[in-house]
């Protein structure tokens, strides 16, 4: 579910865009206007939301880029097992079986602890404790 499409040149530091099917957010970006009839070209740096993966592109300032649904919530851990953990979502008392991908993170986990965990269209992952 995407919450709204922007424009390139809309697209700010810290803005969340999906970059070939994937969630990613913009760590720096560079517009230059070109000549009197040319368009202005977006030099933009972002890094994926799931993988970390570092993606550099450049796109004409017209086009568009789908903003996902970020959905931050917070849970309770109630087991972990490998790279899988069991979070009970704090609000609605649903048991999620979701991965940790950021080992200092998982590091510092134990059962009974408090987390924040991002919903990224359908994806959920651990990212920090609380």
């Amino acid at each position: 579910m995407v919450l709204k499409i922007i424009n390139a040149t809309e697209a700010k530091v810290g803005t969340n865009i999906i970059v070939d099917g994937n969630p990613c957010v913009v760590k720096k970006m560079d517009v230059s206007k070109t000549g009197k009839h040319g368009h202005a070209k977006c030099r933009i740096e972002a890094v994926g939301l799931l993988d970390g993966n570092k993606k550099v592109f450049v796109v004409p300032g017209h086009d568009k880029f789908e903003v996902p649904l970020v959905d931050k919530r917070k849970g309770q851990v109630l087991s972990i097992s490998g790279d899988s953990v069991s979070v009970m979502d704090i609000e609605n008392f649903e048991t999620l079986e979701m991965e940790c991908k950021d080992p200092e993170v998982k590091e510092q986990l134990n059962e009974n602890n408090n987390v924040e965990y991002w919903d990224i269209e359908g994806v959920k992952i651990i990212k920090r404790k609380i």
